[in-house]
Parts: C-alpha cells; structure tokens; sequence
C-alpha cells in the first residue's frame, strides 16, 4: 500500500519544519502488543525511539527481510498521538494477498523485531499550534492518521474543535470504533458522523458534508485521507460547500 501526500493547490506553505538534512536511519522496533480493532484490522504497539521530533498525520516505512534476502516494504500512518514516549501504534489492515499486511495478520508475534524508519511526512500533518476548527474525512483505514490527530488533540488542545466524518463499508470494518464512540460522547467539541455504505447507509455527499460543515462551522484545516476515490469525491465536494482549496491537505492510499 503506498501512501501519497498532497496539498491542494493554492495551498499555505506553513507547515512545520520537518527535518530533511539526516537520512532516515533503519532501526529495529518490537511488538509490544496486538490487539484487534476492526474485523480485519490489528493494532500493533511498538518499542521504538525515534531520532527526530514527531507529528500527528505522518508515517512509517517498514521492511520485511525473508531468509533468501528477498525485501517487501509498505508504508503504514502512525496512529499514536506523537507525545507518546518510546513506542508508537500501528493499524494494519489485512488486505487480499498483500504480503507484507498477510504477515501482520497471521504471522507477527509480540516480541518479534520489524524493521522501520520514520516519521515521515511534512504535509499531512496538525500540530496543536495550528488550532482550529478542524474537518477530518476518513475513507476506511484512511481514518488512522487521523485518529492520531484526534488523539493529540484531547491530550494537548481539547479546546480546538474538531469533528471526524468517517465512511466505512459495513459496522465491522468500523476501525476503533469504541474509542471514537467514546469520544464524541465524552470530549466536548468533538463530533463524530459514521456512515455505512453497505449497512443501509449511504455514500458521502452533498448533504452529509453540507451537515458537518453546520455542526463544526467553517474549517481553518481539512483533513482528507482514503482512496483516491473517496479523497476525489471528498475535496469536490467541500469545495463546492465553499471550503477554501487553501486549506485542505490529502493522502491518498492506493498506487
């Protein structure tokens, strides 16, 4: 699965300072622990001590090494919230006959050593700082990093309004769909909108996305992460709500 980050044109330059000047260095990182958060989604904690400072919305490249030296590599959102200290957690989905996401699924034990490097990613990023309102749009698994958003947020600015429009196919592929219930029933200024497009819901719209702009009022930041499908659609859509292209940022999954 490769991940592509994106601004939309027109965007604003002030992101944070991401260093760029050292090379990301592999490191070996352990599991801690597994825990199933969607039907076909594993959290995975892991022991890992980054060399640089963090940010929510960023990723980590990870490498599997075979005994004949063959190499897979995927890119996988960290859904930690960056001031977590010493590990991080991943969200992997088992996708068809993915090799690398086959692996986390069956294989992968608590105390096993992955290869990884990271955090990478200077766009799709939110830092208390940038406050809000915040618009986050999350297709499937694509809610991850925003999810690391949503977790900085109540740690560090549970002041900044924020509001998490999240499309999945059916309830059990509802990625932590407890915390996220939990969520928007205990943080104020947080709301959540769950649609299910095969459960007798529906797609996301006009009219959903005209509804979460009158719940949360008009965003300073976007948040758009999925398919490039559901991304597309999305970005149209706020657009023609009058969003400001300026301030929706994108990730993308899929080739």
């Amino acid at each position: 699965m490769a991940i592509t980050c994106t601004a939309t044109p027109g965007a604003s330059s002030a992101l944070p300072v991401i260093e760029a000047s050292r090379p990301l260095p592999w490191q070996k990182a352990r599991i801690l622990c597994i825990t199933s958060v969607a039907s076909r989604v594993k959290a995975f904690r892991l022991g890992v001590r980054f060399d640089r400072p963090a940010f929510a919305g960023q990723h980590v490249d990870l490498r599997l090494t075979a005994p004949d030296g063959y190499q897979a590599r995927r890119s996988y959102s960290i859904a930690s919230a960056p001031d977590e200290t010493g590990t991080i957690e991943l969200m992997i989905e088992h996708v068809g006959d993915g090799e690398v996401s086959a692996f986390f699924d069956a294989v992968a034990e608590v105390g096993d050593e992955i290869e990884l490097r990271g955090p990478i990613g200077g766009s799709f990023v939110w830092r208390p700082e940038d406050g809000g309102p915040i618009l986050l749009a999350g297709g499937g698994s694509g809610v991850v990093p925003l999810l690391a958003m949503l977790r900085h947020r109540a740690r560090a600015a549970p002041e900044v309004k924020a509001l998490l429009l999240y499309s999945v196919a059916t309830g059990d592929a509802v990625i932590a769909r407890e915390e996220l219930g939990g969520r928007a029933r205990d943080e104020p200024g947080f709301d959540l909108m769950l649609t299910l497009t095969r459960d007798g819901g529906r797609r996301v719209d006009a009219a959903l996305v005209d509804d979460a702009l009158a719940r949360l009022g008009r965003p300073c930041h976007a948040y758009l992460c999925g398919s490039n499908a559901f991304v597309g659609t999305v970005s149209d859509l706020l657009v023609d709500a009058g969003v400001d292209p300026a301030i929706i940022r994108t990730e993308r999954f899929g080739s």
